[in-house]
């Protein structure tokens, strides 16, 4: 073993020390933060398909489901999304009470600390319910409960911070937020400007040592409203009051808004989404060193702990609310296209609508079965940091895909805005999702892979431990252990990975799953060829990997397919392998493994070391990207699952917001029902060649019944296509004094006309109000040209000097 050290180790040992990129505290940090699970065995090449199908389905005990079908139905009937988003640009009083008073705000708050005490799946369930009937609503009950005071108290926070703190977050009393983006630094938070410094000062009327704190953010929801203010910030100890160093790093702290020096209340208008956001600032605010979460013990490691709580976070807010919107849109958007005609048909017979619609079902489908997977591990008191930005960028960025395809199939019907529109705010909110809690492309481009690569990897990061350590001959000993564990793990995986994609996983493992048992021998096939790529990859690129941001990108995409497919084929399984869902899962699979294959050839096409490149493309990629996608009756069996009431489409869509009102979603409701229930009525009447009901029940081709039910189903059908539309002034406040519009122009025309009969252009003044920025259609005054006006009357913007 020494020889082996000493003559073999020890010289690459050296090489690797010289090359390996030095690693940042805040870098070293953000690995550690959080655990692996599933992705740690996905990295090895060979997943145990049983540990996976042993995960104890996440599921709700008997007061997580009461709350769901009490307080949470009453809230979501409370909720009006167009009046909450066009008139009130704000949560109604009596709602901002009802979440207060029925601890929303504390679902994970401990009991013993006054809160409800919920599971992470039970926190997510309560998101997914809301956001089908109000994003404002939405975003505002998930915040306390994800990233923020509450969960930085319960993780880090000292007893008497606990007990003084979690009681009023529980209640209400107090209402949270967590500044941490500053206008410096966005995604790259470590390198934010935001400073307290250590000193002495008076607090309550006595002296004491504390922060005199110096910042600006913005972004933060419910920044706004909010009461206690988590606080982001870079530590300094000039003075050498608590200790030797002067910079300490980074540091969170609770700050009172109330605290003289904090100016905070503007807002911010995210892609015109109206939950509580904005900036705010702090001047010479001083605080004690005990509103330091943790203490004077925990100042400068304040990322570590951000890192560890958004490790969580991540994986239940945003990705619930995706999974929402996909289930939302794919009940919605199967109903419509089943009750709209064109040419005389259900537009859903058309195959250019079966195919964003099939699409849309099976992103319902693999977002939800993704979500539940990720709150089973959450619900183990598992932490799973890459997992959880796989879920914060996939979840999010499928979300729009399918949000998209639903509005290109309901058309007109969804662009045009107004009270029966239900899908139109959901539209404008998609880019929220995708920037917060850490923008996809950074996710997609750094994290995924190159966070998974090293923290999933089963020698990686001990491998890089051994490098780092200062003690030399320690650090020697470690890294020929883990050297030689990692080469016979690469050898294992270079004949596994040679084998497997030879014989098209014929021979991989794969549990007795019924007619999903081939999809795992494909998982087991490719997990081995991404093994094996990887490895490969950080050997011949080293530390230059990470800035090969394409390349990186390609991988995580694998192992974010990897994990995603993983989660279908659990769902699938968890569901009692459901034969009218096996389309969606269908689906799903061959569009992972195209996707899979596609980025192995990428990969292989791109990678510097064109030897390497070429030995890889013969081991596991020998015939080329060969799968193409779901076929065509995939597709057609996948887009019929919501086009029928069936068991097949309750599961799609478990759980949403129905409310009894004549809103947009519950007149689709009734009309898809009708027109279902009146659909062998309507073809006895095609195939008599007859239109009108009433000549069909005179010539006896249907009965005085069936004719009332055909006609109340196309009333219900008609009031579903038909779209809202406004007088003037209630659009814009400049036609409010006129009593006719009409005459309205044609007295702005004669203001505006010159002496020598042309046109002065006159400069806008700014608007007032949000009404007249928001929705004045860029026309606020009525000095300017008629082309001008009319621009502004048709909704675009005038052009002024």
């Amino acid at each position: 073993m020494s020889f082996r050290r000493d003559k073999i180790t020890k010289p690459i040992f050296s090489w690797a020390r010289g090359v390996l990129p030095a690693m940042s505290d805040t870098e070293r940090e953000a690995l550690e933060a959080g655990d692996v699970w599933w992705d740690a065995d996905l990295f090895t090449g060979d997943p145990d398909w049983s540990k996976l199908l042993k995960v104890p389905q996440a599921a709700l005990t008997d007061e997580e489901r009461a709350f769901l079908d009490g307080p949470v139905d009453e809230l979501c009937a409370m909720l009006d999304e167009w009046k909450i988003f066009w008139e009130w640009r704000d949560l109604p009083p009596d709602v901002w009470h009802f979440v207060k008073h029925e601890k929303f705000f504390g679902m994970i708050i401990p009991k013993e600390f006054g809160g409800l005490g919920f599971s992470p799946y039970a926190h997510s369930e309560v998101v997914r319910k809301i956001s089908t009937r109000s994003i404002a609503a939405a975003v505002t009950v998930m915040v306390p409960n994800s990233l923020g005071p509450g969960e930085l108290l319960m993780r880090f926070g000292t007893k008497e911070q606990q007990q003084r703190w979690l009681p009023r977050l529980a209640d209400g009393r107090d209402i949270p937020c967590f500044g941490l983006t500053s206008p410096e630094a966005g995604s790259d938070a470590a390198s934010m400007v935001d400073t307290g410094i250590i000193c002495k000062g008076i607090f309550e009327d006595r002296e004491v040592v504390g922060l005199r704190l110096n910042w600006h953010k913005r972004y933060i929801t419910l920044g706004p409203v909010a009461t206690l203010l988590g606080l982001a910030f870079k530590a300094y100890d000039p003075d050498h009051l608590v200790g030797d160093r002067e910079e300490l790093g980074i540091t969170v702290a609770l700050i009172p808004t109330h605290l003289p020096g904090v100016e905070i209340g503007h807002r911010h208008l995210p892609s015109m989404q109206v939950f509580q956001n904005g900036p705010n600032r702090g001047h010479d605010v001083f605080i004690p060193l005990d509103y330091v979460i943790g203490g004077k013990e925990r100042l400068g490691q304040g990322w570590k702990m951000l890192m560890t709580a958004l490790a969580a976070g991540r994986g239940i807010s945003l990705p619930s609310l995706s999974a929402a919107g996909a289930a939302y849109a794919a009940r919605t958007t199967g109903a419509y296209a089943r009750i709209r005609e064109q040419f005389g048909i259900s537009i859903s017979k058309f195959e250019g609508v079966e195919e964003p619609l099939a699409r849309i079902v099976a992103t319902a489908y693999q977002l939800d079965a993704a979500r539940r997977l990720t709150c089973a591990a959450l619900n183990a008191g598992v932490h799973p940091a890459v997992i959880s930005g796989i879920m914060k960028l996939h979840a999010t960025d499928r979300m729009r895909t399918a949000i998209d395809d639903a509005m290109d199939i309901h058309g007109g019907k969804a662009v045009i805005d107004g009270p029966q529109n239900y899908l139109g705010n959901l539209h404008r909110a998609v880019p929220v999702g995708i920037t917060v809690e850490g923008a996809n492309i950074l996710t997609r481009n750094l994290i995924v892979f190159g966070q998974g690569a090293i923290r999933a990897h089963p020698y990686l990061l001990d491998e890089m431990n051994a490098l780092a350590d200062i003690d030399r001959e320690r650090g020697l000993t470690a890294f020929d252990k883990a050297f030689w564990k990692h080469v016979g793990h690469s050898v294992r995986t270079l004949f596994r990975a040679f084998g497997r994609s030879w014989t098209f996983g014929a021979f991989a493992m794969a549990p007795d799953a019924g007619d999903a048992t081939p999809f795992y021998r494909q998982l087991s096939r490719y997990s081995a060829a991404f093994a094996l790529c990887a490895d490969m990859a950080l050997l011949t690129l080293g530390g230059a990997l990470k800035r090969r941001e394409m390349l990186s990108a390609r991988f995580g995409d694998i192992l974010s397919e990897l994990y995603l497919l993983s989660a279908a084929l659990k769902r699938w399984q968890d569901e009692g392998r459901q034969k009218e869902d096996f389309a969606a899962l269908e689906w799903c699979m061959a569009t992972g493994f195209k996707t899979i294959e596609n980025r192995l050839a990428e990969i292989l096409a791109n990678l510097p070391n064109r030897f390497v490149a070429g030995f890889l493309k013969f081991l596991v990629q020998p015939f080329g990207a060969r799968v193409l996608g779901p076929s065509d009756r995939v597709v057609h069996q996948c887009a019929a699952i919501v086009l029928e009431p069936s068991a097949a489409r309750e599961r799609l869509t478990p759980d949403l917001a129905h409310v009894d009102d004549d809103g947009g979603f519950a007149r689709l409701e009734r009309a898809f029902l009708l027109v279902v229930s009146t659909d062998a009525i309507a073809k006895r009447m095609r195939a008599a060649h007859i239109r009108d009901w009433k000549e069909a029940v005179t010539k006896g081709v249907i009965t005085q019944v069936e004719g009332e039910q055909l006609a109340a189903a196309r009333e219900a059908v008609t009031k579903v296509i038909e779209v809202d539309d406004f007088a003037p002034e209630a659009l814009s406040p400049i036609y409010k004094k006129s009593g006719d519009v009409h005459q309205f122009f044609r007295n702005s025309a004669n203001r505006g006309q010159r002496a020598d009969g042309t046109t002065g252009f006159h400069r806008r003044r700014q608007p007032d109000t949000i009404s007249e920025s928001a929705l004045g259609a860029g026309a606020v005054h009525a000095g300017r040209s008629r082309r001008a006006m009319r621009t502004a009357a048709l909704g675009a913007p005038a052009v002024c000097g």
